[in-house]
């Protein structure tokens, strides 16, 4: 910095004029307009002075009277060279920048502005080696600059070539490369004359590398846009030759011809003419055509009047069924009564199927079996996950991308119009902001809308009376109501033991040794094998699980194979002793029913999702004040089942010579066994009361009983669901007698006939004939109970 004469800054008092988008740096002449009132006054009291003034940048261009904190903090000191009013008020000055000042304090003059500011001493500013190396460099950038941009006028160039400091190049070169306000600020605010050159050569340097790849990038712009324009006019110049010839596109003349001998008609016919059309008026080479082509070919490609055989053997379907079924004898009476109606009247538009039940006991399994058995062609759309009604209906033909829905597509693929078509997990489909897809459903599988269902892509109607619908789904009441209406539900039952045993070795058995690359004489499992790999390796209704487990059998059985010699190798027998070797140790064990008569414990019978299950219930009496503790993960229903229960037994107390204060005393705590698990529903009534009476008054109840029912207020017995996955599930655990309400008698029609045999089932209608049948003695000593 300057100094005086004491060695402290010399300060000068400017008049100040705060530039808006520029910066001006000292050893350069520049004009700047000045129109504001105060630039003005400023500039009249330099004039009228030595013509010097203090100029600074505004850190932002909004600001119309910008104080301290609005300017940068470091300017130049100028003298006014040629002031030129310009027609509409604004004066234009030229200016010569002389040196760099910092800003000591702002204040205002009246209408004018003045800067207190101190001269900024430059340093590096000799002419050294290391600095005529690096102007040299610097000139050599500004000369590849100069020429890259060609906007550097010989003015610039020759004040560039004749700078002989580093300082005095470093502004020139700021002045006229740097763009950007930031960058510039930054260059005038550096002291270091070295310093500041280095970084005005690392901006020429990144400038040039990025003019050069603006010039490649152009350049291969320019070369697409001529590739462009070059097979444009050369397809004009086709389309001209072949009209002239009489000769037309090879591409429309096949759809053309493809339209003519399609069985294609009515409005569908229509819209297709329309925009084969359109597309021979355009040519192939816009974006337009190309969905236009798409749109035309897939129309063309859609099975139009082509159909699979019409007749309906019922002798062959119901083979086809008992050869790839076992058992489901009840869905293959309704499956087989179905067809018979269609072979008749043909035009039947009778109900959608739906086959309803646990995963992996055939659902799908059966609608492949049923067109099988009617010679047609199968699709199949799963709808697990579906939330956007576009995927059903499809995308019109506006959107990017646009594309026909799953069910035209699956039609397309089958290539006949009248498939068998399984929609699967219709029970599964979700909705949001993108619509319904339940909705789009009900066309679908209306048998009086669908002969005419639209495609949002197609845009024109398309006949699905012909297909054979089938649905599939595990929860009923997870099926939109109104899609429920439209089908008839044929229950899939889950399969019993001896159902499994045989499907695994009519079926099951044979397919992995197939996939295996084992025959059977390589290979065999007993019985008993299977029925142990059924009972301790898995547990569900269907047959998925087993089969993953007999696949894992055969591969383990191929590797020990492959581990001995050829000429060692015999065949392998698979028995319940090592079935553990294969598949591990028994990973489940189903309830265990003590043998001898206990107080407080019932079973209970439960439907599962993957099969039934026997539930103790226990009940403990416990000093207390009348408090019911409810424990095991159970639901609502469930509580209030078990306070209806208790309720019940409170009102029987009396003729047991329980009186109120007994309740007032004691706390009665409720637990259902394996706590993890959820557990929900009224079934389980009769059997709470039954523990609960059990508990209280001391009695024992058998241990070879089990029992299912609702229990009401009057210890009525009320009908349940589930109730052969329930006495299948009594059958597994050895029960002896197992009591059921007596609505519930019609049920026992679905039971089979070996369960009946080796498991008594008996009918109640109250909790009072439970009681009787399931409790044996108190405390040891023999009792007859009479309720």
């Amino acid at each position: 910095m300057n100094t005086n004469q004491t060695g402290t800054p010399k300060e000068l008092k400017l008049p100040m004029i705060p530039l808006r988008g520029t910066v001006i740096f000292p050893e350069t002449v520049v004009h700047f307009d000045a129109g504001r009132e105060k630039s003005v006054q400023a500039m009249n009291t330099a004039l009228e002075g030595d013509s010097r003034l203090f100029v600074v940048t505004q850190k932002s261009a909004m600001k119309d009277e910008p104080g301290i904190q609005d300017v940068y903090m470091v300017g130049t000191i100028v003298r006014i060279k040629q002031v030129v009013r310009l027609p509409d008020g604004v004066f234009r000055l030229l200016v010569s920048g002389e040196s760099r000042a910092v800003i000591v304090g702002i204040f205002d003059a009246g209408n004018m502005q003045y800067a207190q500011v101190c001269k900024v001493e430059e340093r590096n500013t000799e002419r050294t080696n290391e600095a005529l190396a690096l102007m040299r460099f610097a000139k050599k950038q500004f000369d590849k600059l100069a020429q890259a941009r060609k906007d550097v006028s010989p003015e610039i160039k020759q004040a560039v070539s004749g700078a002989n400091l580093p300082g005095e190049l470093s502004d020139i070169l700021a002045t006229n490369i740097l763009s950007d306000i930031h960058d510039m600020q930054k260059a005038l605010e550096s002291a270091d004359a070295m310093q500041r050159l280095n970084m005005i050569v690392d901006f020429m340097v990144r400038e040039l590398d990025v003019i050069q790849l603006e010039a490649k990038l152009q350049r291969r712009a320019h070369e697409r846009i001529e590739r462009n324009n070059r097979e444009y006019y050369l397809r004009e110049q086709m389309h001209v030759i072949e009209d002239e010839l009489g000769e037309t596109d090879d591409d429309i003349a096949g759809y053309e011809k493809q339209l003519a001998e399609s069985k294609i008609s009515g409005e569908a016919r229509q819209r297709t003419e329309k925009e084969l059309k359109r597309l021979a008026r355009m040519g192939t080479n816009t974006p337009e055509s190309n969905v236009i082509q798409s749109y035309v070919e897939y129309m063309l490609e859609l099975p139009w009047g082509k159909y699979d055989s019409e007749e309906i053997n019922i002798k062959r379907a119901r083979s086809v069924l008992e050869a790839d079924h076992y058992a489901l004898e009840d869905v293959k009476k309704r499956i087989i009564e179905y067809l018979a109606v269609r072979s008749i009247k043909k035009d039947s538009k009778g109900p959608i199927l739906c086959l309803l039940g646990a995963p992996g006991v055939g659902k799908t399994s059966i609608a492949r079996s049923v067109a099988r058995a009617l010679k047609r062609s199968f699709c199949q759309v799963s709808l697990g996950g579906v939330h956007d009604e576009a995927e059903i209906r499809g995308h019109r033909r506006t959107y990017i991308g646009a594309m026909p829905g799953r069910i035209i597509s699956a039609i397309k693929q089958a290539g006949t119009m009248n498939p068998v078509f399984l929609f699967d997990e219709i029970d599964k489909m979700a909705s949001d902001l993108r619509g319904d897809p339940a909705a789009a459903m009900l066309e679908v599988l209306d048998p009086e809308q669908n002969k005419g269902y639209r495609d949002h892509y197609l845009e024109a109607p398309f006949d699905l009376s012909g297909v054979l619908f089938i649905t599939t789904a595990n929860n009923r009441d997870q099926i939109p109501r109104p899609l429920l209406d439209r089908m008839e539900i044929i229950e899939v039952p889950s399969y019993t033991l001896e159902e499994k045993v045989q499907i695994a070795k009519r079926h099951l058995w044979k397919k992995q040794l197939s996939e295996n690359g084992l025959e059977s004489k390589m290979l065999k499992i007993t019985d008993s094998a299977i029925r142990e790999v059924i009972d301790g390796y898995t547990r569900e209704s269907g047959v998925r699980t087993l089969e993953r487990k007999l696949g894992t059998i055969c591969r383990k059985a191929v590797v020990s194979m492959l581990d001995l010699p050829e000429d060692e190798r015999k065949p392998v027998i698979v028995k319940p002793a090592n079935v553990p070797s294969y598949l591990g140790a028994v990973r489940f064990t189903h309830a265990q029913v003590a043998k001898e008569p206990e107080a407080g414990v019932i079973n209970g019978l439960a439907w599962t999702s993957v099969g039934g299950e026997v539930m103790p219930i226990e009940v403990s009496v416990l000093p207390g004040s009348g408090n019911v503790e409810l424990t095991g993960s159970l639901g609502d229903v469930m509580k209030e089942s078990a306070k209806i229960a208790l309720s019940y037994v409170r009102s029987r107390m009396g003729e047991y010579g329980f009186d109120e204060d007994f309740r007032k005393k004691h706390d009665i705590h409720v637990h259902i066994p394996e706590g993890a698990t959820p557990k929900d529903g009224p079934s389980a009534g009769i059997a709470m009361a039954c523990a609960m009476f059990s508990a209280i008054t001391g009695f024992k109840a058998r241990q070879d009983v089990a029992m299912t029912g609702e229990i009401s207020l009057r210890g009525k017995a009320l009908a349940i669901g589930g109730l052969k996955e329930k006495l299948l599930a009594a059958h597994r655990a050895h029960i002896k007698l197992a009591l059921i309400p007596e609505e519930n008698k019609k049920d026992l029609e679905e039971i089979p006939e070996e369960i009946l045999k080796e498991l008594t089932v008996q009918t109640i209608q109250t909790a009072d004939e439970a009681i009787r049948l399931v409790m044996s003695e108190k405390k040891g000593n023999v009792v007859k109970v009479v309720v």
